[in-house]
């Protein structure tokens, strides 16, 4: 496998291992990127974009990152916060009147970035397409019941996270929150990175191909016996009540690639997506928005790691928008781990990417790809190039096997 791009000889083995998933661990197309102190160290790309491999993955291949734009959300609700147009502490009916109802009127901005509002999904059935409607997806939302007391507990807020954080920071500027991350973070920065795809830019889009389904079949586990067996758990109303849009082949549609879908539906590259979080972590300058340390440090503090998550049925940590890791007991299955260092902070994204920042390390990392894989976490695919760049850096995992440490 011919690789193409850039990488440092000191991150050889974030080569190596990119190489072997290609080769050996079952990448079809994939980009990875490094930054250290602000220097790209690494910028690597290959692969294809179709099975059938008869159209490579080039340096301007773009894909959607599911997840990982819940990073790109969250740093634009932080930069209100910067400027001190949005407050963390504040009830969301501050901002957005209609969504007090129903018993509303306790949950705080920060329970729609934590994960603590006990909103992760709505009761009523979506029809096909219901995700393309931004206005009534909202007014859904603001009718709906909890589903927990907000502050109690945790849950994955899969995709209802991106229209109630996206519906704040609209309420406040005015803008849509992709319109709002184009003109005050993806321009700025030069970054290939949309929420919202135009037309014009679709024909550089890899499809996202669903992962293989194993031989033999496994143990259930908790989560998939949830969602298949009680169509009113949490699991299922996150997962199935979707409006199609989680349908293999759905979320690269033109509709769905041009539409604002702030949790899941943002469309890039490895490269663009690491100089996000290096912006963050060494430029401290976005725009029009500075940065300082407390700011950095209020993006990576851990807001919520209460127990069990009420929609996963497994354990992690949050910030406020962003994921901290987390860290499957061993033979539960599908894994979710996502070991990363102690102040780490990005998100994951739905079939093994990610994009993240260490502070403490200088570092910023992305990694995209466009064969899903079973894991709700990484996988070892992209675990296996974090842990070496972590190698290269000179850090170790910690004894109990969940982060990396100098």
């Amino acid at each position: 496998m011919e690789l193409q791009g850039h990488c440092d000889e000191r991150f050889a083995e974030v080569a190596d291992e990119f190489e072997r998933n290609l080769t050996e661990r079952g990448d079809l197309g994939a980009s990875v990127a490094v930054s250290v102190d602000g220097e790209a160290v690494v910028d690597l790309w290959g692969g294809w974009t179709d099975p059938e491999r008869t159209r490579a993955w080039d340096k301007d291949t773009l894909v959607v990152i599911m997840s990982c734009t819940k990073g790109a959300t969250a740093l634009c609700a932080h930069l209100l916060a910067t400027a001190g147009q949005l407050d963390f502490d504040a009830p969301v009916a501050r901002y957005w009147p209609e969504f007090g109802a129903n018993g509303k009127d306790g949950v705080l901005v920060r329970h729609l970035l934590d994960h603590q509002a006990g909103l992760p999904a709505v009761r009523e059935f979506l029809d096909p397409g219901a995700f393309l409607d931004w206005d009534g997806m909202v007014e859904r939302l603001a009718a709906e019941e909890l589903f927990w007391e907000p502050g109690s507990a945790y849950g994955y807020h899969a995709l209802t996270f991106g229209f109630l954080v996206g519906e704040v920071i609209r309420r406040i500027d005015g803008r849509d929150l992709g319109t709002f991350f184009a003109e005050e973070v993806a321009r700025p920065l030069g970054l290939d990175l949309w929420i919202g795809l135009p037309a014009s830019e679709h024909p550089r889009v890899s499809p996202l191909h669903p992962p293989d389904l194993p031989s033999e079949i496994g143990p259930v586990s908790r989560f998939d016996q949830a969602r298949f067996s009680d169509p009113t758990s949490l699991a299922a109303l996150v997962t199935l009540n979707t409006g199609n849009y989680l349908v293999p082949g759905e979320w690269d549609s033109p509709a769905h690639l041009g539409a604002v879908l702030p949790a899941s539906g943002g469309v890039g590259n490895a490269r663009s997506l690491a100089a996000m979080y290096r912006a963050i972590v060494h430029d401290r300058r976005i725009g029009r928005f500075e940065l300082d340390a407390e700011d950095v440090e209020r993006m990576g503090a851990v807001r919520s790691a209460l127990g069990e998550d009420r929609v996963l049925l497994t354990n992690g940590r949050w910030a406020l928008g962003f994921h901290k890791s987390s860290c499957t007991p061993d033979g539960v299955e599908p894994a979710a781990r996502v070991v990363l260092g102690e102040q780490a902070f990005g998100h994951t994204g739905f079939g093994g990417s990610i994009g993240f920042a260490d502070p403490g390390a200088g570092l910023s990392f992305a990694y995209v790809m466009n064969k899903m894989g079973l894991s709700m976490g990484l996988g070892p695919t992209g675990q296996s190039l974090v842990d070496a760049t972590y190698r290269a850096l000179g850090y170790h995992e910690s004894k109990y096997g969940d982060g990396w440490v100098r």
